[in-house]
């Protein structure tokens, strides 16, 4: 009898593959046909991008069940739990429920002729969302693309709409050495003659080329549908005529008007009634609901806590533009990152709004985490008058700045999700 837990399973799939990415479909594949191929919801939604996936998904999701669409969640990494990674109404997926998809994936593949197939930590996740989903009756899965989008797992499945959020330097060894090199893996989630929303402005041509390529139908920010911020709330119109006036999201940053502009092009390409007759009342109370962990979360007290996931340029861009739009006093950063992120492009973005920066070693962590002195050197590179300290880890880093920061200033914590997830646990203990 299989008494494996949760936890074990786990453990037993960063084992079967040596390697803890393996771009490609074909093993993927072969595992779920095995497993019957099922779709796994009546509607597939597809999101690819380098930063603003989690809210758009947490955007869709929001605006679906506002709906009464019974709606599944695929996304990554955890913050927490590994349970986060798998969603359906809402609900988490309990333990149970992956140990027995886990099963049946290890089941398929085993069968058969030959070698084992091996299968990834993250294909095997891929799978058991796509099997539970299967069998939840779903009117809409969301499927999250864990890296890339072209050989990514979730690719094994057709999506009706996609939705490309922003491109830009990340993953670079694995998607190529520049925006158009990376907007062409983006651009593999789109399907001939299918919708493929692109949420950025000016998004990298190569992305644009490739969606041509692959006859997909692009919509695109800016082109086919518009963001009007307003003296309270903003504006959504639609090359077609569609507008609606709409509160702010709950979600803080100026870069989630875009992100939710960007699901609600996704949802009006897919169509199907989907938000019902009148879309304004569900989209408007969507808006006001939505919540999703780690993006500029406010986390509370005096100083403010705040913590996000942002680790690469582009996410710390948004991060200046917060921190530029609402006075905050001054700033302590609790940082920490991972060793194939472009630390000193961070540091860069950042550039003087940050007053104290407190350096928080990974290594304890993960083998890619950078250690304390690592980050300092490419800190004092980018910013010889940085004031900073270093720290052998998050916590030590956030009880650093606790003790340093003074009432009406701001602790910002982020850089990794590795460093969202030590003050998510330090902000509940």
């Amino acid at each position: 009898m299989n008494t494996r837990t949760l936890a074990d399973w786990l453990s037993y799939q960063e084992q079967v593959n040596p390697r803890a990415i393996e771009l490609g479909l074909e093993r993927v594949r072969a595992v779920w046909q095995r497993m019957g191929a099922k779709r796994p919801a009546r509607h597939v939604i597809t999101v690819g991008g380098t930063n603003g996936k989690g809210s758009t998904v947490a955007l869709l999701e929001a605006m679906l069940r506002q709906a009464g669409r019974r709606v599944g969640c695929f996304t990554s990494p955890h913050l927490l739990a590994y349970n986060e990674r798998v969603r359906i109404d809402g609900t988490d997926v309990d333990d149970a429920s992956l140990v027995a998809a886990f099963e049946r994936i290890e089941a398929a593949r085993m069968q058969g002729p030959g070698e084992p197939i091996p299968l990834t930590y993250f294909e095997f996740g891929t799978l058991a969302a796509l099997d539970l989903f299967a069998r939840a009756g779903l009117d809409v899965a969301v499927l999250e693309v864990g890296l890339g989008g072209r050989l990514d797992a979730v690719n094994i499945v057709d999506a009706d709409v996609v939705a490309i959020t922003t491109v830009d330097l990340d993953h670079m060894d694995w998607l190529g050495p520049d925006r158009d090199s990376i907007g062409r893996e983006k651009a593999g989630i789109a399907r001939p003659g299918r919708p493929a929303v692109v949420g950025e402005a000016e998004p990298p041509a190569g992305l644009l080329e490739a969606l041509h390529a692959l006859d997909a139908t692009v919509i695109r920010a800016g082109v086919d549908f518009r963001v009007e911020r307003l003296p309270s709330g903003w504006r959504w119109t639609h090359r077609d005529g569609t507008a609606m006036t709409l509160p702010d999201p709950a979600l803080a940053a100026p870069v989630q008007y875009a992100n939710a502009a960007t699901a609600i092009a996704t949802l009006h390409a897919l169509g199907h009634g989907l938000l019902g007759a009148d879309p304004l009342p569900v989209v408007a109370a969507a808006m006001r609901g939505v919540s999703v962990s780690a993006r500029l979360q406010a986390l509370g007290g005096d100083p403010a806590l705040y913590v996000d996931v942002g680790h690469n340029p582009q996410a710390a861009r948004a991060l200046a533009q917060w921190l530029d739009a609402v006075p905050h006093g001054r700033v302590h950063a609790v940082f920490g990152a991972l060793s194939d992120k472009d630390v000193a492009g961070v540091i860069g973005a950042l550039g003087p709004r940050i007053d104290h920066w407190h350096l928080a070693g990974l290594e304890r962590d993960t083998p890619r985490g950078l250690s304390a002195h690592a980050l300092a050197d490419a800190l004092v590179a980018g910013r010889p008058d940085a004031r900073f300290e270093l720290h052998p880890g998050v916590a030590e880093a956030l009880d650093a700045a606790r003790a340093a920061a003074l009432p009406g200033e701001t602790i910002l914590a982020f850089g990794s999700f590795f460093v969202a997830s030590a003050v998510l646990v330090a902000h509940r203990a």
